[in-house]
């Protein structure tokens, strides 16, 4: 990749409401795919870094001439219209980034109109829900394109990544968009028997890497397919030109007679600030934690939906392919514990893989809970604590608010229990080792060994929710 570049990852979405769950309900059955591909299009943007992430949708209020800009400071959308109005989207507007992106166009003779006081369109709100959903949480900045040339899309994206470069943050570009809707009989836009070729063209010249095949596109055949991506792409790949290429299609498939595209032009990994390994030290940041909150949350979510038992993501950053001990907890909404299991060693090779595992017990072997429900998914919320190696220690060493605690009893018994840092209303080292002796059911008097770590908590910033 271009070093000089800002733009971290660049890739294709669909945006089919039906792939929410409380739009499609019992039908997500059948979108599945595309629902696992967008939470590893997630992974990818997270690992990137990307701090803000470009949408461009074919839905927003468009312009013929002009491209169009949704107005912040809060960028708001729903699903009210799809029958599901409690469940919706908010970001804050990178509002430097877009008025670099107006003037970058401005000089291209190109016109970014606002949109001012109007809500998402569903082609932004649903790849934006599965980005928040699988855990980037970040500024945004949504576009809508033109009805202008194919030539002025390209000119467009390139316009686009000049203003990110200029502003010098990482960021990721999304292009949303559906392909053919004319499938198979019966398809919103009804049926032409050819327009399965225009999918077949773009999938094939993306795996192939040639984006120039998909630029070039029979222009006869798109009209007849009936697409909404088109232009979106088309902006995308002048954002990706001349940067190094990384092409893959996650995933695609048609269950409707549309076409549905999950696709990664682009992928620059993130500098990693710093490996973990077993003796975590956390006074450093750690640059996974959007990672591994969303791994906790996929992998109870597939383990109670239908038993499945996920795997890591193929690529992790390298944080997440150390070892560590950590500990998952999951709460309700209301905040309310429903289950919370870890470990204190490291017993797996990889931090990603310790992490599905702990995930797994705290939702099914809590012996204070019973397991969690499929119908409860929607209502919890995730967080990681990644421990370091325990260390002796006194009374006096103890500090509830900086340190997590291991109390051992010593004798035949040998129970031990653990407490980790920073919980509310454990304010002195005698209320937490009181706490963590009674959950290892340590009587009282006992004799107890002290051990004191830390750990370095990640929750979601705004709990996603489930796809069940």
């Amino acid at each position: 990749m271009n070093d000089a570049s800002a733009i971290v990852f660049a890739g294709i979405a669909p945006h089919p409401p039906i792939m929410v769950p409380e739009v499609g309900r019992e039908a997500i059955a059948e979108v599945r795919s595309s629902i696992e591909a967008m939470a590893e299009l997630t992974e990818r943007v997270i690992a990137s870094g990307a701090e803000t992430v470009i949408l461009i949708s074919p839905h927003a209020p468009l312009d013929p001439y002009a491209f169009v800009a949704y107005q912040g400071p809060k960028l708001f959308g729903d699903f009210a219209n799809f029958r599901a109005p409690s469940s919706m989207v908010t970001a804050e507007l990178d509002r430097e980034l877009l008025d670099a992106i107006t003037r970058s166009a401005a000089r291209q003779s190109f016109e970014v109109l606002p949109l001012a006081d109007q809500n998402l369109d569903h082609g932004t709100a649903v790849p934006l829900y599965f980005l928040q959903r699988n855990g980037w949480h970040g500024r945004v900045v949504a576009l809508g394109y033109s009805f202008r040339s194919t030539e002025d899309h390209l000119r467009f994206g390139r316009s686009i990544r000049e203003a990110v470069d200029s502003v010098g943050r990482p960021v990721a570009f999304i292009a949303s968009g559906d392909l053919s809707h004319r499938l198979k009989p019966g398809a919103p836009a009804g049926y032409y028997q050819d327009a399965h070729l225009f999918d077949e063209e773009v999938v094939a010249a993306l795996r192939a890497g040639s984006p120039e095949r998909v630029i070039n596109i029979d222009q006869e055949l798109r009209k007849h397919a009936g697409e909404c991506g088109y232009r979106s792409m088309l902006v995308a790949f002048g954002v990706a030109r001349g940067l190094q290429p990384a092409p893959e299609v996650l995933n695609y498939e048609a269950p409707f007679g549309v076409g549905y595209l999950v696709a990664q032009l682009v992928m620059s990994p993130a500098p990693v600030k710093k490996p973990i390994s077993s003796a975590v030290d956390t006074d450093k940041d750690f640059s996974a934690g959007a990672e591994l909150v969303s791994l906790a949350r996929r992998s109870v979510e597939a383990f109670v939906a239908d038993g499945t038992i996920i795997e890591a993501p193929a690529q992790l950053s390298p944080d997440l392919n150390q070892r560590a001990a950590c500990f998952v907890s999951i709460k309700t909404l209301a905040d309310d514990l429903r289950g919370c299991i870890g470990t204190i060693q490291p017993g797996k090779e990889t931090l990603a893989d310790e992490v599905i595992t702990n995930a797994i017990s705290a939702a099914t072997k809590d012996p204070r809970f019973p397991p969690i429900a499929k119908d409860e998914l929607p209502g919890l919320k995730y967080s990681v604590d990644v421990l370091s190696e325990p260390e002796p220690a006194q009374m006096i060493d103890l500090d509830p608010l900086v340190y997590g605690v291991i109390v051992e009893e010593e004798g035949k018994e040998r129970r031990r229990g653990l407490l980790l840092p920073n919980l509310t209303g454990i304010d002195t080292a005698e209320k937490q080792v009181e706490l963590a002796s009674r959950k290892a059911r340590i009587p009282p008097g006992a004799k107890l060994k002290l051990l004191r770590f830390r750990a370095e908590r990640y929750a979601e910033e705004e709990p996603g929710v489930s796809e069940f």
